[in-house]
């Protein structure tokens, strides 16, 4: 009897510690957008199936059900609209070139993997034959592949997006701290915040090709456009919620700051970043998603080699299936900036401390 009734506190301390565990990553499954498996390990560790069927239901059952509408809604409107290309095209044809685009990028890595080894075996033949004079190592041209374009997109939107952040974030700073320069930046942010990227675009080209002349392998001429329209039209979220982040710390803290007599750089790194840290974070996630839906447009016009370009592509074409990669690649667009938000709130929880609590 006495191991018995040894037994079972012990097994309730563990109980406790797993839940404690799921409590915890809770917080980092919601952030990363898998809310829904915080239900079914309670579950598994023993809890109420009931309470958490419930649970499951609310964050799991709804969202695909209304998903499951969109779908067959999409399906039984879409063939009633006739465009020039035809009937709108539905979920099943629409993933079907999906399956296609996916098709024609293994079939180009394949390609460039056959350049390759012709190249290699020809250079080995050369060297072989005492005519390394004549060896050449060239780079495969093929055309890229909607996984690509992908790449090209996510680095694009990444450089503007690091771009804006390095400018924003000091100059919000900044105008936290100081009344005088809010006052002369402030008209400056609310002229150039509405600004479309359709305006930046003719100017940013013009600058960037007259200072821009012998342009980079890895940094083509296009690309640096697309990144600094970017910029130029997301970076107003970040330095407004930084500034407004700074402006809100605690008044006690700043004259504890004072009282020491710390630097100034050591009061911005100790007193001021910490405290507006959940403010700009709030402003970055608004940039990023500003900045991937201005990129589509930057890169349509720039031709830059995205998913802009390739929707402007598909476009002018007018093939039949054009219609259906279109509307794939804005799905692409879309749960791509879904999964770059997930990623910011994730990073927002890692560093700091009022969205972990």
């Amino acid at each position: 009897m006495a191991n018995v009734i040894d037994a079972r506190p012990i097994g309730r301390s563990g109980r406790e510690k797993v839940f404690t565990a799921i409590n915890k990553a809770s917080g980092w499954l919601d952030a990363l957008g898998f809310s829904w498996l915080v239900p079914i390990l309670k579950m598994l560790a023993g809890d109420s199936v009931r309470e958490q069927l419930s649970e499951l239901r609310r964050l799991l059952l709804i969202p695909l059900l209304g998903i499951a509408a969109f779908l067959l809604a999409w399906g039984a409107l879409a063939p009633q609209v006739q465009t020039s290309l035809g009937a709108v095209p539905g979920p099943v044809e629409v993933f079907e070139q999906g399956g296609a685009l996916w098709e024609d990028h293994v079939r180009e890595r394949e390609k460039a993997a056959a350049f390759y080894d012709r190249q290699e075996a020809r250079n080995a033949e050369l060297i072989a034959n005492g005519q390394e004079d004549r060896v050449r190592n060239r780079t495969y041209t093929g055309k890229p592949t909607y996984l690509d374009q992908i790449v090209t997109s996510l680095f694009t939107v990444g450089l503007g997006f690091l771009i804006a952040t390095v400018v924003a974030v000091p100059l919000g700073i900044a105008s936290g701290l100081s009344k005088s320069f809010n006052g002369a930046i402030n008209p400056l942010i609310q002229i150039f915040k509405p600004v479309s990227p359709l305006a930046w675009l003719p100017i940013v080209t013009m600058i960037v090709s007259a200072t821009y002349a012998t342009p980079y392998d890895w940094l083509p001429k296009s690309l640096l456009i697309s990144a600094i329209t970017v910029t130029l039209c997301s970076m107003w979220p970040t330095l407004i919620n930084t500034a407004l982040g700074v402006a809100s710390v605690d008044k006690d803290l700043m004259n504890v700051g004072k009282v020491l007599q710390l630097p100034t750089h050591k009061t911005i790194t100790k007193v001021v970043l910490p405290s507006s840290l959940p403010l700009i974070f709030t402003g970055l996630r608004l940039s990023l998603g500003v900045g991937w839906m201005v990129l589509i447009a930057a890169e349509m016009l720039a031709q830059n080699p995205g998913l802009g370009k390739f929707v402007w592509d598909e476009f002018q074409n007018g093939s039949s299936q054009s219609l259906a990669k279109i509307m794939f690649a804005v799905l692409t667009i879309g749960i791509i900036g879904f999964m770059l938000d997930r990623v910011m709130y994730a990073l927002q929880r890692a560093f700091t401390f009022s969205a972990n609590r």
